[in-house]
C-alpha cells in the first residue's frame, strides 16, 4: 500500500498509509480527529526503482535544464571511453588520421539494416 500526505487544518501535515483505491478520499487527523484533504506535497521517490533506472532519471531530468558543459562532457567522456572514442581512422581536409565514432548497426532476418542510435523517426536507405 502506498503512503498518501494529508493536510489538517489546524495541525498541519501527516502522512498515511492507504489503499489505492482509497487515495482521494479524505482521511481523519490522528491529533484531533478531523477530515483533512489528500495534499501532494512532496515529489515521488523512486527508492524501489533499479539503480540504473533511478541513474537515467536524473541524466534526463538534469538535462532538461541544464545541459552539461563541454568540460562535464569531456570529465565523463575522457581517453579510451568506449562509447564514444572507439570507431574507424578516416583522414580529414589536412590528410591526418582522426578517429570516427563507431555506429551501431542492426540487421533484420530479411538482412534490412536498422541504426537504434540514429534519429529513429527517420526511414533508413
Amino acid at each position: 500500500m502506498p503512503v498518501y500526505e494529508y493536510l489538517c487544518d489546524d495541525c498541519g501535515p501527516f502522512k498515511d498509509l492507504r489503499p489505492m483505491a482509497e487515495c482521494d478520499d479524505p482521511q481523519n487527523c490522528p491529533h484531533c480527529e478531523t477530515m483533512a484533504p489528500r495534499v501532494i506535497l512532496t515529489a515521488p521517490n523512486f527508492f524501489c526503482m533499479p539503480a540504473e533506472k533511478r541513474k537515467a532519471h536524473a541524466v534526463n531530468e538534469r538535462s532538461t535544464h541544464a545541459p552539461q558543459t563541454l568540460a562535464q562532457y569531456k570529465a565523463s567522456h575522457g581517453p579510451g571511453c568506449g562509447c564514444c572514442s572507439s570507431g574507424k581512422t578516416v583522414k580529414d581536409k589536412n590528410g591526418s588520421d582522426q578517429k570516427k565514432p563507431a555506429r551501431l548497426v542492426t540487421k533484420t532476418k530479411s538482412g534490412a539494416k536498422g541504426f537504434p542510435t540514429a534519429r529513429p523517426w527517420m526511414i533508413s536507405h
